[in-house]
């Protein structure tokens, strides 16, 4: 359907209005696709502020502006009135740094970086490696300490990095991200996979099953468990260790060293990743959610804890 002259003019005020205009699925606070939750990382890490635009309010925004930049997809980029692309561009862009210099945010000039591989993430990835020539494998680190290991040819301004008898592309935006990492190979049941270990990644909740925390509970050191859920629920079922997240709890909590490894838990485990949460933004750094909550341990490590 052709693109109406009153739609049209919307959107040349939309892209028109501020220096920097996002059309995405969602908002820059809750991104309602993946395409666009990757560009918002992106422009939260170069852009002081930036306009978003959701498309899926309007059915004739959402059509019109794929009319308008003659691009077929959505999220759509552009700055100062200009379109620039979409996700996959953008990411480019961000890579060499080129959307730095569009977005006036250019960096200080970046390092290779050093990078370990240990002997089996090694013979993984030989076996992994795409027969013929022209394809590395790339090692990428978003604003938000996602990892990506695939194959791809070289790009301008990648860093080749050589380490363990291997080759790894690194794009200049990962670089300092990517310093110091280290990448191994687990075996597990189902296989097996890549564990990577970042020492740039700031403290998240680290996702913890019951049979995990049953093997740190065992193990010496301390680990503190606190139970989130109230009385009516803990004098139903309870996990021996676990201490309750009363006022004696918080004031024990308080009183831990930022180190301390500190387990959540709650009936399934959303309770418990709130407070797993806010006991980051307190400073913690070694901070689990028992993931499923008593439930799991109940039905994985001590059957005799009653199911609710």
């Amino acid at each position: 359907m052709p693109l109406s002259e009153p739609v049209r003019a919307q959107i040349q005020d939309l892209v028109t209005a501020k220096p920097v205009v996002l059309f995405m699925k969602g908002n820059r606070q809750a991104p309602q696709c993946g395409f666009s939750a990757q560009v918002v990382q992106i422009l939260d890490e170069l852009a002081p502020s930036y306009e978003t635009v959701n498309v899926l309010s309007d059915p004739s925004l959402r059509d019109g502006i794929k009319e308008f930049s003659s691009w077929p997809t959505i999220p759509q980029l552009y700055i100062k009135g200009q379109f620039v692309g979409g996700c996959d561009i953008v990411k480019e862009m961000y890579a060499s740094g080129e959307l730095q210099k569009l977005l006036g945010a250019e960096s200080a000039p970046a390092d290779p970086p050093r990078i370990s591989v240990t002997a089996g993430a090694a013979k993984e990835i030989a076996k992994a490696a795409p027969a013929g020539e022209g394809e590395l494998l790339r090692f990428s680190v978003s604003p938000k300490f996602e990892n990506e290991l695939y194959f791809d040819t070289r790009k301008e301004g990648d860093f080749v990095v050589d380490t363990s008898g291997l080759s790894l592309l690194v794009d200049r935006a990962s670089a300092k991200r990517a310093n110091g990492v280290t990448i191994d190979f687990v075996v597990g049941p189902s296989g097996g996979g890549f564990k990577i270990d970042n020492p740039n990644e700031p403290p998240r909740v680290r996702p913890l099953s019951a049979k995990e925390l049953s093997r740190m509970l065992d193990a010496p050191g301390g680990v503190e468990l606190f139970d989130v859920r109230p009385d009516v629920e803990r004098n139903l079922a309870k996990i021996a260790r676990a201490r309750a997240l009363d006022a004696d709890g918080i004031e024990r909590l308080a009183g831990l060293a930022k180190d301390t490894p500190i387990v959540f838990h709650c009936h399934h485990g959303m309770r418990s990743r709130a407070a797993a949460e806010e006991a980051i933004g307190r400073g913690f750094t070694r901070v689990y959610n028992l993931e499923g909550g008593i439930a799991a341990w109940s039905e994985d490590v001590d059957s005799s804890v009653p199911r609710y």
